[in-house]
């Protein structure tokens, strides 16, 4: 039994790399994540075009990343290797080519396919030249077959992007909150593409339920929901309460009673935000903020507004359940409202905000240039090195999106397991400075997820946290291919 289980185990470790989920992540990035930012950013429109064109549109279509390069000084392109880019001082990273295309009055006129950049690449990914390579192979390029990838090469230094703790988006936690008006205090960030709106849901002395989110501050849930479309008192009860007899919601229901329209509620909300123009105007001012901002991760268009008057039901009727103590307060610090952010999704975010900038540079050029009386072939105003030298900026400082500093860190090359000990690593986003007493604690969800002994002494003591050795972190599903696979169960929507 011993001979079979040293077997096994050698098996287990030639097969799964300890730094996995990281990899994995870094690929679901560069095959899924790239495409999905694109489609985010997907027309773009000038708002200066030459006179005798009535529309014009530029169009962003295909993305992908090829394998890491290196253009010499005489302009040839050939493949780099990991040892060449740390001995000669230069990053190992890839061309990002997209297929850009020009509509006018929309009819396709301009197809090319540019580079817009180039992305590092982590070391032993699917698209890193080592992936794949036998032993002897990795020997013969100069590297250490045992070594486990999951970090990129800057102008020749090795960094790693360390893994960020936060709280799940998209997730309603209801807690005590001992200094406010409200003995109770609901919060959901809410996630989509590069916003993250945070909601605040609380009941006030007067007994009615309130929302803030964004500039809306403390506006009355029942007249939001009432706003996106869902005006029949009667639905509301029975979507809250059901066939129970509810006084928190019959109190709301009643203080409002009056607004029996679309149109009443959303004017009501309008003068409480301080919108002081016309009626229409108002009216449409505030559909736009809170098709926008309220609750975006469930849609941003006309035809989402009643899933988040649904959704607003489910969660008043749970603040009602934790406020009367039939279901306990959430835990803050339980894993399962945690996620853990790693190199993937901290590229993301990185890629998201600088093609955005990429976008602003393209417009302010291409819109300089119709100013002096030209028509510009949109080739010529892409400029390719403005991402990659943000990209590379921020992966050589470790300076992020959000202020956040200390992301990108050069390895710790010291032993083997310093080296697995820094790739493995997990910080928590709340400053050290403060207390925090049960943020530091040990959980018993760390357990076989996060090492209870591997943390700093000091001030930094339980924020800075690591994976346990063989700890995996499971990456994104698709929503679509869950509820197809529920549907076949026999799920049926309300």
């Amino acid at each position: 039994m011993r001979k079979y289980s040293k077997i096994l185990i050698q098996k287990y470790f030639d097969e799964h790399s300890l730094v996995a989920s990281d990899i994995e992540s870094f690929n679901y990035f560069v095959e899924k994540e790239l495409q999905i930012i694109i489609e985010e950013n997907k027309i773009i429109e000038p708002t200066i075009i030459p006179h005798n064109i009535d529309e014009f549109k530029i169009r962003l279509d295909k993305i992908w990343v090829t394998k890491p390069e290196i253009t010499e000084a005489d302009g040839s392109k050939r493949p780099i290797y990991p040892m060449e880019a740390r001995i000669r001082k230069i990053s190992y990273a890839a061309p990002i080519y997209i297929e850009v295309s020009a509509h006018i009055n929309g009819i396709q006129r301009e197809t090319f396919t540019t580079q817009v950049g180039s992305l590092p690449i982590m070391l032993r990914s699917r698209f890193c030249h080592l992936n794949k390579l036998s032993r002897e192979e990795l020997i013969q390029k100069g590297e250490d077959p045992d070594d486990l990838g999951g970090y990129f090469i800057i102008n020749g230094t090795e960094r790693v992007l360390i893994n960020i703790e936060d709280l799940a988006p998209n997730r309603f936690l209801v807690e005590q909150d001992t200094v406010g008006p409200s003995k109770y205090v609901g919060k959901l960030f809410s996630e989509f593409g590069s916003f993250k709106i945070p909601h605040t849901f609380e009941k006030l002395k007067d007994g009615i339920f309130y929302i803030s989110f964004t500039r809306v501050k403390r506006i009355p849930i029942m007249v939001i929901i009432k706003a996106l479309g869902f005006a029949k008192d009667e639905d509301i009860m029975k979507f809250i309460a059901g066939e129970e007899q509810n006084d928190e919601t019959l109190i709301n229901l009643f203080e409002f009673v009056d607004i029996k329209t679309e149109e009443e509620a959303l004017d009501y909300i309008a003068k409480r935000i301080g919108i002081t123009q016309a009626k229409e105007i108002r009216v449409e001012r505030t559909q736009e903020i809170l098709d926008k901002y309220l609750l975006p991760h469930l849609g941003i268009k006309k035809e989402d507004r009643l899933q988040k008057a649904y959704n607003l039901c489910k969660l008043i009727k749970k603040y009602i359940a934790v406020s009367n103590g039939r279901i306990p307060v959430d835990d803050k610090d339980h894993y399962v409202n945690k996620r853990v952010k790693m190199s993937g999704d901290l590229l993301a975010e990185l890629f998201r905000v600088n093609l955005k900038v990429l976008i602003g540079d393209l417009l302010y050029n291409f819109q300089r240039i119709v100013k002096r009386g030209k028509f510009p072939s949109i080739k010529v105003v892409i400029r390719d090195k403005l991402l990659t030298s943000r990209i590379y900026s921020s992966m050589a400082t470790g300076n992020w999106i959000g202020g956040r500093k200390g992301i990108s860190q050069r390895i710790q090359r010291i032993n083997f397991l310093e080296t697995l000990s820094h790739l493995q690593r997990v910080i928590s986003p709340l400053s050290s400075s403060q207390e925090n007493f049960e943020a530091r604690e040990l959980h018993s969800t760390h357990l076989g997820r996060l090492c209870p002994i591997e943390t700093p002494e000091g001030t930094n003591i339980g924020l800075r946290k690591n994976l346990s050795l063989l700890a995996q972190v499971s990456s994104e599903t698709d929503e679509d291919k869950v509820l197809k696979s529920l549907k076949n169960l026999g799920l049926k929507s309300v």
